[in-house]
């Protein structure tokens, strides 16, 4: 029996729309200012946390083959079939931009529009639901906990 932590993947999904709303604003209104490029900065930050996140969950939850890298996680999951070819091309891009915004964000430009900013927030959305159906197709439907207060009979 697998024990896939699925409201923690699900907090992290529910992010989701927040992050790919701050990049399509910011990819629409783009004008090089400080202000836009540190929203797009965020929001492709959290983009990666969020999928290595799920994609480390996965792979704890449902015993995977253990990751090396961020790069491995999203491999791995693509795999294991969680999401198709084109996310797995956009989420590896995605994830080689870590160490640029993490460790070396004095160096990041600012003043420019990221390629991934415009495609990321559909690809996102894509992912989140392949996540689900996944999840759901290995594990069935999510069952939620009684409500606090309701009698257990």
């Amino acid at each position: 029996m697998y024990y896939v932590n699925r409201e923690q993947i699900a907090r992290r999904l529910a992010a989701v729309p927040e992050v790919a709303e701050g990049l399509r604003r910011a990819s629409q209104a783009w004008d090089g200012s400080l202000m836009l490029g540190l929203v797009q900065e965020r929001c492709l930050h959290l983009a990666i946390e969020i999928v290595t996140d799920v994609g480390s969950y996965l792979i704890d939850g449902f015993i995977m083959r253990d990751a090396s890298s961020y790069d491995d996680i999203i491999q791995i999951n693509h795999e294991e079939k969680v999401f198709d070819h084109a996310t797995y091309e956009v989420l590896s891009r995605l994830v080689s931009l870590r160490k640029p915004l993490v460790q070396d964000y004095y160096s990041w430009e600012r003043s420019q529009l990221h390629p991934l900013s415009s495609d990321l927030p559909g690809v996102l959305e894509h992912f989140s639901h392949q996540v689900n159906t996944y999840v759901e197709k290995e594990l069935g439907p999510f069952q939620t906990t009684q409500a606090e207060g309701q009698s257990k009979e």
